[in-house]
């Protein structure tokens, strides 16, 4: 099955941005200097935290669902799986601008992976009726 790598690595990839939020949730809520933490909320590497969970998680399931969508035998199928793994490339590239100041390039090569990836299967899937809720 083509699509066994994007489900399986995006489930543990997806525990992973889970523990981070709870990670999160103890900085605001837990950790000493929370005050300081909830005041600067909205803004600078705190949002930019936040940020990358949620696009973690959502980057996770929505290669789960491409790897599900890819069952189907096709030849772009290993494509259309590489791209969507590259674009988990944003979140990481979020947290490595947080945490070690890199710039942007994996968050930018990431955005095109997964807007690729979701045109490309959005195309293989009209073609095969499977926008309508048919079987190939």
């Amino acid at each position: 099955m083509k699509g066994r790598v994007n489900i399986a690595t995006r489930l543990l990839f997806l525990v992973g941005f889970m523990v981070y939020g709870f990670f999160l949730i103890y900085l605001r809520d837990f950790a000493p200097g929370e005050e300081q933490w909830i005041a600067d909320y909205a803004m600078g590497k705190h949002f930019d935290s936040r940020l990358a969970h949620g696009h973690g998680n959502l980057f996770a399931l929505i290669n789960i669902a491409v790897g599900l969508a890819l069952i189907v035998q096709q030849s772009s199928a290993r494509w259309i799986a590489g791209l969507a793994l590259a674009g988990t490339l944003i979140p990481l590239g979020i947290l490595s601008e947080v945490v070690l100041g890199v710039p942007p390039l994996l968050v930018n090569v990431g955005g095109i992976s997964m807007v690729a990836a979701v045109a490309w299967l959005g195309m293989f899937g009209w073609r095969l009726g499977l926008t309508q809720g048919g079987r190939p």
